[in-house]
């Protein structure tokens, strides 16, 4: 099977679960789609555990999808940009040092906490995975999802200095966590990465800032270049292209230069989504941009989201693993709100928040795509099985549950 004949399967199977969706459940997009589709693969694993049997062509699919190039080498930038377009950026300076914050040391201090956590529990179930590995699960569950949150925060209607922070801190702290997890993963010497003798806490020090410090560098410079460039015409097609170049074509040389790809997109999407906006483009040009994005995010949203429910169908499920995903879900939301809370709560001493910020922080703060995909970059084991299956418990309840629930949250 070719990659179009995947790509229309694909496409298909959200068109027609986003009609259901929009006809019958009326959900959230994302979490819609979500559902249908876990719904779908609950059923073939039905029909198979009866002995009915399904087609293998269905796990053949699925198993010739590579999920973690997927998301992080195809959608991961797309959806990134297409959420920072609309960040407005003196909202976002008012709370710099929030966001800032809950990205990077709210993130580190998660990973640790999840990471001593998940040994404590994986051992308490006979299930011998070593601490560096317990890290790992720590830094991929860690960061929220910008696809997932930045969806739900379209029909939660909070109030605006908190939707800052929510989405500003998804769209930055999965930068982090891909960089934390990649520093972890050198130390664990697997993968292909770093000689485990030659990692060292100034090493990782260096990678951090390399990857941290050199993405957000290199965004403003790709995000300036595209800026000029739109200073200069006033041609919607050739505008619209320009962004598309810079997104595929930004990320994809982060990657080779060794800079986390998701900050410098995030940045060069605030740059045009504000300075672009304002200077760079007529009202025609930023209506046909704000159509353009908006169709991608959609369209990829629904295909990611179409994926992870599928993605059940080739899980090794037993009771064990189960159960460890299922002590694992108040093990991280713990993490978080110990995370979240601390910081804010200190801050709060200097500066006045929204009340309510640390429960909705904590329980808006929903894990998706990338923790799977992360989970899936690792190499193929008995190991990487039992994190899978735990990284995807821990998702789904975050998406559907806490996704479900947030807007009552807020309103209460």
């Amino acid at each position: 099977m070719n990659i179009t004949d995947i790509l229309a399967i694909l496409i298909s199977l959200a068109a027609l679960f986003s009609y259901i969706n929009y006809r019958f459940i009326k959900l959230p997009a994302s979490i819609g789609l979500l559902l249908i589709a876990l719904l779908v693969s609950l059923f073939i694993i039905g029909i198979n555990t009866i002995g009915l049997g399904i087609d293998d062509s269905v796990y053949h699919f699925l198993e010739q999808i590579d999920f973690n190039q997927a998301l992080m080498q195809g959608m991961l930038s797309a959806l990134l940009f297409a959420g920072a377009l609309h960040i407005h950026l003196d909202q976002l300076t008012e709370q710099k040092w929030v966001v800032a914050i809950l990205a990077s040391l709210g993130v580190i201090t998660s990973t640790f906490l999840v990471g001593y956590a998940s040994y404590g529990v994986f051992n308490l179930l006979s299930l011998e995975i070593p601490l560096i590995y317990c890290l790992l699960f720590g830094a991929l569950i860690s960061p929220t999802d910008p696809i997932a949150v930045i969806g739900i925060l379209k029909t939660a209607g909070v109030p605006k200095s908190l939707e800052t922070k929510i989405a500003g801190e998804s769209l930055f702290n999965d930068g982090i966590a891909v960089v934390v997890f990649l520093s972890l993963l050198g130390i664990a010497n697997v993968g292909g990465h770093h000689e485990a003798e030659n990692i060292t806490a100034s090493s990782v020090a260096i990678l951090f800032l390399q990857e941290a410090i050199g993405g957000a560098i290199f965004g403003f410079v790709i995000g300036f270049i595209a800026y000029q460039m739109l200073v200069s015409i006033d041609n919607y097609q050739v505008e619209v292209l320009i962004t598309l170049a810079l997104v595929l074509g930004g990320y994809s040389l982060a990657s080779a230069i060794h800079v986390s790809g998701p900050i410098a997109i995030v940045i060069a999407g605030l740059l045009i989504g504000n300075s672009g906006r304002k200077f760079a483009m007529s009202a025609k040009t930023r209506l046909h941009l704000d159509n353009f994005w908006e169709l991608i995010d959609a369209v990829l949203n629904a295909i990611l989201f179409v994926l992870i429910g599928l993605e059940i169908l080739v899980l090794t499920l037993n009771s064990q693993y189960l159960w460890a995903g299922l002590i694992m879900i108040p093990i991280v939301l713990f993490a978080r709100l110990t995370s979240v809370g601390i910081p804010i709560s200190l801050m709060k001493i200097k500066k006045s928040f929204t009340p309510g910020v640390i429960r909705i922080l904590t329980w808006g703060g929903l894990r998706g795509g990338i923790s799977i995909a992360l989970v899936l970059s690792l190499p193929e084991d008995s190991t990487r099985e039992i994190l899978l299956v735990v990284t995807y418990i821990v998702v789904i309840f975050s998406i559907l549950v806490q996704g479900l629930t947030v807007n009552r949250l807020i309103k209460m």
